[in-house]
């Protein structure tokens, strides 16, 4: 028990930056370029931590308490999840409606951080940040509601290990495609955000985050990392078919299914344009009507059985 959380915490340290590494590097050789090395996003929150932090003479303290929040919400929902697939470092009933709220609370960190600047261009990102995880967080809450309903568990950890002789798959499926959406946007990807623009009509989280240098900025790339982790782990735990009997390979599986999801992450970036703003809530749609269909067939299943 104790090597397995020691597992767990080890994987929290490395597997976050590792894994944005790897999905930088997909982008770079999709576009035909060598690429940054896999640790890169390690070194550079290395050189960031040795940095002094700049900060404008209209902000307050909030300025600079909030990216050490949205670290440790990071940190909070991750101790939630089986990143190696059998087993999380902390687990009680109904943890996961704790955990989407751990999430809502480091996003609206950030944005009380951005609007405390007083700038309306990054006003104007979080309020199209507001927007999206106003629409994004009911497919959250559907999802693993279904999940627990299906399992008829009230843990995160439980919900999330695969079952397929329950008659669970099209259930997880569903769940699947729904926490893909959930990814792409709590973690600014394409096709909902380009982490790299520069267009200011269209950034959405890296126009909140433009003030922040040093230490802050670190606090804030690596919790973004984590959630990337989390959110890539969840997804391989749904996928791994030996997340239930646990041990080594158990744990090499989901480490390696994560690795998948980042490459597919990277690969949809590379290969798909960005959405008109206008279209991100119709995308987002395709993901809350996957949950409410999880949802149904878990409660279907509940009342007939499998």
């Amino acid at each position: 028990m104790i090597l397995g959380q020691l597992a767990n915490v080890l994987s929290l340290l490395v597997m976050p930056l590792l894994l944005t590494g790897l999905l930088n590097r997909v982008k770079s050789l999709w576009s035909g370029r060598k690429g940054p090395p896999l640790l890169q996003p390690a070194y550079d929150v290395l050189r960031l931590l040795r940095k002094t932090p700049v900060y404008s003479t209209t902000t307050t303290p909030l300025f600079q308490i909030a990216p050490w929040v949205f670290l440790l919400t990071a940190f909070g929902s991750a101790l939630l999840v089986p990143v190696l697939g059998s087993r999380a470092i902390a687990s009680f009933p109904f943890d996961f409606v704790w955990f989407a709220y751990v999430w809502a609370l480091g996003r609206v960190a950030v944005m009380l951080a951005a609007l405390d600047t007083g700038s309306a261009f990054e006003g104007m990102g979080c309020a199209r940040e507001a927007t999206f995880s106003t629409l994004l967080e009911p497919v959250l809450f559907l999802v693993l509601s279904a999940l627990c309903l299906r399992s008829g568990t009230h843990t995160l950890e439980e919900a999330l290990r695969l079952d397929v002789a329950n008659g669970s798959l099209l259930i997880r499926a569903c769940a699947v495609l729904a926490l893909l959406i959930v990814l792409q946007v709590e973690s600014a990807r394409m096709p909902v955000d380009d982490p790299s623009t520069h267009l200011e009509l269209t950034m959405v989280h890296e126009v909140m985050v433009l003030d922040h240098s040093g230490p802050d900025l670190a606090a804030i790339q690596l919790g973004s990392a984590i959630k990337l982790f989390v959110g890539a782990s969840m997804i391989a735990t749904l996928l791994n078919p030996w997340a239930a009997s646990g041990g080594p390979a158990a744990s090499a599986a989901n480490l390696a299914l994560a690795a998948l999801v980042a490459v597919f992450v990277g690969t949809v970036e590379s290969l798909v344009a960005r959405l008109k703003l206008r279209l991100v809530p119709n995308y987002i749609a395709i993901a809350l009507g996957s949950a409410a269909v999880a949802l149904l067939l878990g409660a279907w299943g509940a009342v007939h059985g499998p």
